[in-house]
């Protein structure tokens, strides 16, 4: 990295409107100034010129890398986010170090070709085959954060805490590869991986649900969380079964349960929260929580339409994640959060064009541990995602409606630029250093042979 600068058609720097004419210069993987109004003829000798609207780089604040290889598989017939779960753990089986490591390098590079310049993976792949340690502990969140870096975007590695198949539930087989069995042995791993943080990767802690660590547990998981000041994430009210299952089991919601056992005294983030109540709202409120939406994801699995409305209103952060990556598309994740809402509630315009945006750059980092990013902002990490103005979902439309159609017409496909912590990592709408579908090609044709192997060999048929 060194001195680089781009200048931007178009930006949003903030507000209601794009900027014309902004001149960005970079100094490593920083934004050193930010100068609107400077003609695109009287700039450096040799500044980049980003034809189209320039936004912060977007983070995609929930993520299953291996969820990648699903996509095409799951979608037809009938069912249930518990069968898919079923298809899912098949997947799950399958998978080893070297296996992992292509498959997520090529969904981080189909990610960064989005636009995402940070992902929060959350990691709950852990183990061998039949639930022992590898070798070396973390060899599989060694793997995730190694295909990171080399797709030319940050991670915070979201480490999940998984004990149990259900409330009072031992693992089943498949599930015996995500748990550590105690938190004590969770603590102790995680702990080792705090080593690995660098400016490009972050270590944060998650509590995969309810029903997979246990009260006393999520409490420790939550004093860990807290002690680091790390981010704490975890899934939520994703289904009304888990809401049921817990309140027979607790007397509590999920998000009461997790309120009790500390863990929204931590940087707390609830992914999902599809069915939560209005005491669930106001607990998040109160201690400042934020809130992941999927809204691709979770229409894809039935799962309901959250009230996004009443987050907003409440004043809860927000952030999008594109989770089992049926797309990936922070773009459909924005106009989906509004579009889903709208079928819910019947009223239009419950989130702005910018709380969108915002929701998929500057929301994102901050629940992430970045708070350094998500904004063209001096001081700032040097991402920059330009989207084209003439393709043909956005062409004819002059500066004061390029907002709104980034956010309600562009697509994943209209990223042809991308600077993540000031280097280039798309360049003319390809990859500088991957060809990303051969490499998706190539890394999910091998996880499905796997599969078959596995399924055709003497053990896997008794």
């Amino acid at each position: 990295m060194s001195r680089a600068a781009y200048h931007c058609e178009l930006a949003w720097l903030g507000g209601d409107h794009a900027v014309a004419d902004v001149l960005v210069e970079v100094d490593g993987d920083r934004i050193v100034t930010v100068t609107p109004g400077r003609r695109a003829d009287d700039v450096p000798e040799g500044t980049v010129q980003l034809a189209g609207i320039t936004v912060p780089g977007l983070a995609n604040a929930h993520s299953h890398a291996f969820h990648r290889a699903l996509r095409g598989r799951t979608h037809d017939g009938v069912g249930s986010f518990w069968t898919w779960r079923d298809q899912m753990y098949g997947l799950a089986a399958t998978l080893d170090p070297e296996s992992y490591h292509r498959l997520a390098r090529a969904t981080f590079a189909e990610m960064a070709l989005a636009g995402i310049t940070c992902v929060g993976e959350f990691h709950y792949l852990h183990h061998q085959r039949a639930g022992e340690p590898y070798r070396e502990p973390n060899a599989m969140g060694e793997a995730l954060l190694a295909a990171a870096a080399d797709a030319g975007i940050r991670m915070t590695l979201l480490d999940t805490c998984y004990l149990q198949g259900g409330i009072g539930q031992p693992p089943n087989p498949v599930q015996r590869r995500f748990s550590d069995v105690r938190v004590e042995h969770w603590i102790e791993r995680v702990e080792a991986l705090r080593s690995l943080a660098s400016p490009v990767a972050r270590i944060g802690a998650a509590i995969h649900s309810v029903r997979a660590v246990d009260p006393a547990s999520i409490e420790q998981v939550a004093r860990w969380a807290s002690e680091h000041e790390a981010p704490l994430h975890a899934h939520v009210s994703e289904q009304p079964a888990e809401n049921h299952q817990c309140i027979e089991a607790f007397a509590l919601t999920p998000m009461e349960l997790l309120a009790e056992r500390h863990a929204l005294e931590a940087a707390f983030t609830a992914v999902h929260a599809t069915h939560l109540t209005e005491h669930d709202v106001r607990l998040l409120q109160t201690h400042r929580s934020g809130v992941c939406i999927c809204p691709t994801t979770e229409r894809d699995l039935a799962d309901g339409i959250a009230d996004t409305a009443a987050w907003r209103g409440a004043g809860i952060p927000i952030a999008l994640g594109s989770d089992s990556h049926a797309v990936i598309d922070l773009f459909e994740e924005m106009r989906a959060t509004e579009l889903d809402e709208r079928l819910s509630s019947l009223v239009r315009g419950n989130h702005t064009v910018t709380s969108l945006l915002e929701a998929g750059t500057v929301g994102g980092h901050q629940l992430l541990g970045w708070p350094d990013a998500g904004r063209i902002s001096v001081g700032s990490l040097a991402d920059l995602v330009t989207v084209r103005l003439d393709s043909v979902r956005t062409a004819g439309v002059g500066s004061e409606h390029a907002l709104a159609t980034t956010v309600f017409a562009a697509t994943a496909a209209d990223v042809h630029h991308v600077v993540a912590g000031g280097t280039v990592v798309v360049r003319n709408g390809a990859h500088v250093t991957l060809d990303v579908a051969a490499e998706l090609h190539r890394s999910i044709g091998a996880v499905w042979a796997a599969a078959a192997d596995a399924a055709d060999t003497p053990e896997a048929t008794r």
